[in-house]
């Protein structure tokens, strides 16, 4: 099965090429330019390169959340966009699982995997996952958490914990000192990468794009406006 992967969901732009067996392309960079404007041209620049068509890919996938508001969006668009036109089918993973999907056939795998990213001031986005025989299962839902009670959560756990994502050599630096348990993934196993995505995707399996929504754990500013606006004014 041939899968386009997609995820805008950070300030990393990835984009990749999959079968069951192979990771066949892969792009991706941290651009200062919004992901509207670099993520289709790096796709069609990755298909032609990989000498195949979008009419090949059997099945997409974007990140559903959490993540940045306008990088979700940007990438569900395309992907849904992409699965009407082309009558496909597609999936939504996770950021947080795609994270911890970096570490999939690595064996062995001695402990929990944490992907955490910065979401607002002192709060993160987290979840938990372990390995087993080279597979990654869930052991916590997605979350937003404060940071300390992070820290001390994990600080009070026994079994080995790997810090994955782009807060986590922040939190690793608050913990190093007294967690000899708690380690820091390698730079390549801490970005995003649209591979990982792709064979979330793949294990999950695949459904119609009017099933992918966004999942952002927190209400959008203009939530936040509309219920402030709702709020009754002090006289």
């Amino acid at each position: 099965m041939l899968i386009l992967g997609i995820d805008t969901s950070g300030k990393t732009a990835s984009c990749a090429l999959c079968t069951e067996n192979a990771v066949l392309a892969q792009n991706t960079f941290v651009t200062k330019l919004t992901h509207s404007q670099v993520i289709m041209p790096m796709c069609k620049k990755m298909l032609s390169d990989a000498g195949k068509n979008l009419s090949d890919v059997e099945g997409f996938a974007a990140i559903s959340g959490p993540g940045s508001y306008t990088g979700l969006r940007i990438g569900i668009a395309a992907v849904k966009g992409l699965c009407f036109g082309l009558d496909k089918k597609c999936a939504g993973v996770s950021s947080l699982m795609s994270l911890a999907y970096n570490f999939k056939g690595i064996s062995p795998l001695d402990g929990i995997i944490c992907p955490v990213m910065h979401a607002r001031q002192e709060l993160v986005y987290n979840a938990l996952f372990k390995a087993d025989k080279g597979n990654i299962i869930r052991e916590r839902e997605d979350s937003i958490t404060p940071v300390n009670l992070l820290a001390d959560e994990l600080s009070s756990r026994t079994q080995n914990i790997i810090l994955t994502g782009d807060y986590a050599e922040t939190l690793y630096d608050m913990l190093k000192d007294k967690c000899s348990h708690i380690t820091l993934a390698s730079p390549p196993l801490r970005a995003p990468l649209a591979s990982s995505l792709c064979y979330a995707a793949m294990d999950m399996g695949f459904s119609s794009p009017d099933d992918l929504n966004a999942e952002y754990l927190q209400i959008t500013k203009a939530e936040k406006d509309l219920n402030e606006a709702k709020q009754p004014q002090k006289q």
